[in-house]
């Protein structure tokens, strides 16, 4: 294909999980040709450092046109505050493209900015929504924002609403359905959601045979093919562990140390517990998942992130003395994929964030789901129901805790054995790397995403 240079707008939504597989798809736009300018904050700055010296300043510029404000601490206030705040940027974002000698050909913007599109129509550019989830959540949130769902019985958390007009019919208690639905903010979310299933076209981060029906279905309810699956989008694998444990952040412990420790371990024998960067446990669920971890005698790393929870835990007195070197403790960012990708790590319990759950597929390793929020039901939904490339461990939320008995089996069984479902994700993983090869059905949704870029200049 030939490199056209077509100039390109890249606008990530400000928060890591976000920020970093847009960052992943802008390199391969890179490989391929394009110019591209990435619209960041002063404080996301650091995450496209790696990306910055790696190529020409003629290909990717950063754009920085404001600061963030200071946002509430609260989980339930922080978002909305977060999204409105991007929207100060409309104005400059504006007087940049029409003051730009040679101004970008569309911008590729996060799903969570869907007033991106109104943007783009009045600069008389097609807008491309990018989505770091995928295509099953893209589903559900269509059919969810579109006919908001009501609660026939408020006084029961746990009543079920079903998304018949989604491929398996899905269906979920109401505690799990996103609270922005009826909170105060739900029509200014609504119209920022539904601005993506307008937009000229889409990408995930997925792949098709993961998630096929659900990339067909959006393509049917959009009316059109322009709806691109290019996952799994993972920082270039080499031997140069550089780009591995740079990505997002700098590890709390010297990658060089995990790994060290990996290497003393038999394969498939270490679990690999992390629950992401922005949703912690409970004081009683880290007590139970402590008390199992202990119990159950396996080999572990356990990222410990900031805690949010109003009684966020911390691991309890006395516990790294008891395991010994058994036991593993990252406090802060550590390097996920090269550990996922250790022969030694043969489990995953995860919060089924979806940059976690395409890792772990993507290194075939056995995952054992413990949603907090936001699209987590959705994603466990998909690999423990539909998929069955997953174990339950929790349902999730706040206000459930394992049995710690049953964690405790879990924990042991999940490194030893032979579930169907570590056959199944094996297979995926298979799948996966397919997908991205040369050839691949995410490399050709890639190159055609390129293509069709490339012909607006």
């Amino acid at each position: 294909m030939s490199n056209t240079g077509a100039h390109i707008l890249v606008y990530p939504f400000p928060a890591s999980g976000h920020i970093i597989p847009l960052l992943d798809l802008t390199r391969q736009l890179l490989t391929r040709g394009l110019t591209v300018t990435v619209l960041v904050y002063p404080s996301d700055l650091p995450l496209l450092q790696p990306l910055l010296s790696c190529h020409a300043s003629a290909s990717i510029q950063p754009l920085v046109l404001g600061s963030l404000p200071e946002l509430p601490s609260s989980p339930q206030t922080r978002l909305p505050a977060k999204l409105r705040a991007t929207t100060a940027l409309y104005d400059p974002i504006v007087q940049w493209f029409r003051s730009h000698p040679n101004p970008p050909v569309a911008i590729v913007s996060d799903f969570f900015l869907g007033w991106t599109h109104r943007l783009a129509t009045e600069l008389g550019v097609p807008r491309v929504a990018f989505w770091p989830s995928g295509a099953f959540c893209g589903s559900i949130y269509n059919s969810l924002w579109r006919d908001l769902p009501k609660n026939d019985d408020p006084t029961n958390e746990n009543n079920e609403i079903f998304f018949a007009d989604v491929p398996n019919s899905p269906k979920y208690p109401w505690w799990q359905i996103t609270p922005y639905v009826r909170g105060p903010d739900s029509e200014f979310f609504r119209e920022n959601m539904l601005a993506n299933f307008k937009s000229w076209g889409t990408v995930f981060n997925s792949f098709t045979e993961l998630e096929r029906v659900y990339i067909d279905h959006l393509k049917k309810e959009m009316g059109h093919n322009r709806v691109w699956a290019v996952g799994p989008l993972l920082p270039p694998s080499s031997n140069d562990q550089v780009g591995l444990t740079d990505r997002g952040g700098s590890s709390a412990v010297p990658a060089h140390e995990v790994m060290t420790w990996l290497d003393g371990k038999r394969d498939d024998s270490v679990v690999y517990v992390s629950f992401g960067s922005r949703l912690g446990l409970t004081r009683r669920q880290t007590e139970v998942l402590a008390a199992a971890l202990e119990r159950s005698e396996v080999n572990f790393i356990w990222c410990v992130q900031g805690h949010v929870a109003d009684d966020g835990g911390s691991i309890p007195d006395g516990f790294e003395e008891r395991v010994g070197d058994r036991g593993f403790i990252v406090r802060g960012w550590a390097p996920q994929v090269p550990i996922l990708s250790h022969r030694a790590v043969g489990a995953f319990v995860t919060h089924c964030g979806w940059n976690s759950v395409l890792e772990g597929v993507a290194a075939g390793v056995l995952m054992l789901t413990w949603p907090l929020g936001a699209d987590q039901y959705i994603d466990a939904n998909l690999l423990v129901d539909q998929l069955g490339l997953a174990v339950r461990a929790c349902v999730g939320g706040v206000q459930n805790v394992p049995e710690l008995g049953e964690l405790t089996r879990l924990l042991a069984e999940s490194v030893g054995g032979s579930r169907p479902e570590r056959t199944r994700v094996k297979e995926m993983r298979g799948a996966a790397r397919n997908a991205i090869n040369k050839g691949g059905s995410s490399t050709r949704d890639l190159d055609e995403l390129v293509e069709k870029l490339s012909e607006l200049s």
